[in-house]
């Protein structure tokens, strides 16, 4: 097998409701695997994909996630269906809004993808799933503040997980900073500010340095050009979008938004608070997996074109130096 090309990534902020990239339940079911490829090229790009017209069930949801590779099982198990019953112990199975963040920041090798498919929400109102491009935001920074950036991509941040009493995660000599880079390339975000632990590697005259660099990427991770808002809808329900924290709603540029793939290296994500029954599966990817079957399907398939304007969502079309958060 030849070498796999290198990724294209495409940075995108709060423009790409306009475009978001999205692909079938029959395409990505599809046996001939043209489909497959089509959705994980999309995911490559842009760190994440929707999935429309997927059926409101665990079953087709769990097999959809199988299409792509092994189902990664952590301690709250491999396949998940929950709802906000406060079974485990994390924020995810409460009402509560959630900022910005990845997911299992505290493991050696943090998951890969993650998939989410919501499949019930009655009686309420609420629960837009919000999506941040890390990578996009991490531009701003460098541009903006370099030596910020560099403190986030030097300064390793110790984090923990003990909401299960059978699983304690803890700081250790592997710590990682929020901005992982290899040979001088951006690799991986990690950041959750619920998850993060004692600080010991700071150096006395890096203490407030490193804050006020904290509080600008949290700015721009929170700032209105960065964030893409979406209401998730059961079955083959119309998605809103919402461009801002208002929520003001605009037209859907897709129908049928059922289910969402985000690169957990990259995408960071969230939601806003909800009341009423809510109903969520999905599961976990390790990363070794998903590029697996994408370098065996570009092998057989070569590279996928980017056939959209990309100009909406890009972040070298359109999107000025200024940046209103700083």
């Amino acid at each position: 097998m030849s070498q796999p090309l290198k990724s294209e990534r495409i940075l995108w902020g709060s423009k790409i409701l306009q475009d978001p990239p999205t692909v079938t339940y029959e395409e990505a079911m599809a046996p001939d695997g043209q489909g497959l490829f089509k959705w994980l090229s999309r995911i490559d790009k842009f760190g994440f994909c929707f999935i429309s017209g997927v059926p409101a069930t665990p079953e087709a949801t769990e097999e959809l996630s199988r299409r792509i590779g092994f189902i990664r099982e952590t301690q709250y198990g491999a396949f998940w269906d929950f709802t906000s019953d406060l079974a485990k112990g994390d924020t995810a199975y409460t009402t509560l809004a959630l900022g910005a963040h990845t997911d299992t920041t505290y493991f050696t090798d943090p998951c890969g993808l993650q998939l989410f498919h919501l499949l019930e929400h009655s009686g309420g109102k609420g629960g837009a799933t919000l999506l941040v491009d890390g990578f996009y935001v991490a531009s701003i920074l460098k541009e903006l503040n370099p030596d910020a950036y560099d403190l986030l991509s030097t300064v390793p941040v110790p984090t923990h997980a003990a909401g299960e009493a059978d699983a304690l995660f803890t700081p250790s000599t592997r710590n990682t900073p929020i901005l992982k880079h290899e040979a001088g390339e951006l690799v991986q975000v990690r950041w959750n500010n619920d998850d993060r632990s004692v600080l010991r590697d700071l150096q006395t005259d890096q203490i407030e340095p490193w804050y006020d660099a904290i509080r600008t990427w949290y700015k721009l991770l929170s700032s209105p050009d960065s964030e893409y808002w979406v209401q998730l809808s059961p079955g083959t329900a119309v998605g809103t979008y919402y461009p801002v924290p208002s929520f003001r709603t605009s037209q859907p540029s897709h129908a049928d938004v059922t289910s969402l793939v985000v690169d957990n290296h990259r995408v960071l994500h969230g939601r806003s608070a909800f009341d009423g029954k809510r109903r969520m599966c999905g599961a976990y990817i390790g990363m070794d997996e998903y590029r697996s079957k994408l370098a065996v399907l570009t092998e057989k398939f070569g590279p996928d074109p980017v056939t959209r304007d990309t100009a909406v969502g890009s972040s070298v079309n359109g999107r000025s130096v200024w940046h209103p958060a700083v």
